[in-house]
């Protein structure tokens, strides 16, 4: 059986890295990039340098959790007119 996490390489701050990700996290990392008007090393690059601890495919992933979570929450708090 195929693994669903697959491994992808990107370039970020100039060095090439390599991340393991579900294609769902993948798609959701470039639809964020896309929204941001950024590029995905950039938002790549940018994940890499807060993060705290754990790997950079982990961070990754906490990353589009929280963006979600936060979208969803700002969604509930301003409900649009008329729903």
């Amino acid at each position: 059986m195929k693994s669903p996490v697959v491994k992808r390489s990107i370039v970020i701050a100039g060095h090439k890295t390599s991340v393991s990700l579900e294609d769902a996290f993948w798609d959701a990392l470039k639809e964020i990039a896309a929204r941001r008007k950024a590029t995905l090393s950039d938002l790549v690059a940018s994940i890499d340098s807060s993060r705290t601890q754990g790997n950079l495919s982990s961070a990754i992933r906490l990353f589009v959790l929280d963006h979600f979570r936060s979208s969803n929450r700002d969604v509930a708090a301003h409900p649009v007119a008329g729903e």
